[in-house]
């Protein structure tokens, strides 16, 4: 069973380390609406595609012009990955110890 124990623990590091990818471009994008820089540089575009799918949802949730012209997307999608991050990566570590 330890083998399914270090399974999992590595299961917890990747979430770990995706959840981190995902808050530094989450934390970039909001840098690259305050520089207005050009749309068509690669990394800009990589940074808004990637960050997209975390964002929209938080914007139909609350919407820019409900909260005077404020994006408050990526400030919603930073607590929600923390939250996970505080919370998920743990667990599944905690998981992994049991499978020992």
């Amino acid at each position: 069973m330890f083998v399914l124990g270090n399974l999992v623990q590595a299961i917890g590091w990747l979430v770990g380390e995706v959840i981190f990818l995902a808050i530094i471009l989450v934390f970039a994008r909001a840098i690259l609406s305050w520089v207005d820089p050009d749309p068509n540089n690669g990394l800009v575009r990589f940074v808004r595609v990637t960050t997209e799918p975390l964002l929209s949802p938080f914007r139909k949730l609350l919407p820019p012009w409900r909260t005077g012209g404020i994006d408050l997307s990526p400030l919603l999608a930073f607590l929600a990955l923390k939250l996970l991050e505080i919370f998920l990566v743990p667990t599944i570590y905690q998981f992994a110890g049991t499978l020992r």
